[in-house]
């Protein structure tokens, strides 16, 4: 599936740092980010690295431990997934799109094996099929429905798992 990610991402006009290979939930998805070079910058400076760890991000939400706390890092501005079924894209959807945009990647051309798109439409998950020779096809744009959630431990946690994989595969990106 990564081969079709970058060609994905471009067709949703998603711009960023793709993230593959990201275990949420019982579910490998992949996510598209975007630095935030500033508050990247200001947590380097002051002591702030990511931390995935779940157990020490509880902490943050005891004023004891802490008197202040990092900005994230970074943007999550979408989520990709490569499932084999309807059903897959929904489950694996279906927590995250409470935080970003989500969309299925699928190998193209669907012909006799094509997707019934409008259920997956319904709920606000995209459809991008991507050929061999890396040519996208957006065949049904996502929704951004995180606005009716709002913010989340979760969603936060996952923006400094997100923020620690960008500095560990690709830092000349978040460098440059």
């Amino acid at each position: 599936m990564q081969p079709l990610l970058h060609p994905a991402a471009s067709a949703l006009g998603w711009h960023g740092t793709v993230v593959p290979d990201v275990a949420v939930l019982g579910h490998q998805v992949s996510a598209v980010v975007r630095v935030r070079a500033d508050v990247h910058e200001w947590r380097r400076a002051n002591g702030w690295p990511p931390q995935a760890n779940p157990s020490w991000f509880r902490s943050w939400f005891e004023p004891a431990a802490h008197d202040r706390l990092p900005l994230p890092a970074v943007e999550l501005v979408g989520v990709l997934v490569g499932e084999s079924t309807v059903d897959r894209a929904l489950q694996s959807c279906g927590t995250l799109m409470t935080l970003a945009p989500c969309s299925v990647v699928l190998p193209a051309p669907q012909g006799e094996r094509s997707w019934p798109l409008m259920e997956l439409d319904y709920y606000g998950i995209g459809v991008v099929a991507v050929d061999e020779a890396g040519t996208a096809e957006l065949l049904v744009p996502p929704e951004d429905r995180s606005t009716e959630f709002g913010p989340s431990l979760f969603g936060r946690w996952l923006l400094e798992v997100l923020y620690d994989r960008v500095l560990k595969e690709a830092p000349a990106r978040v460098e440059s």
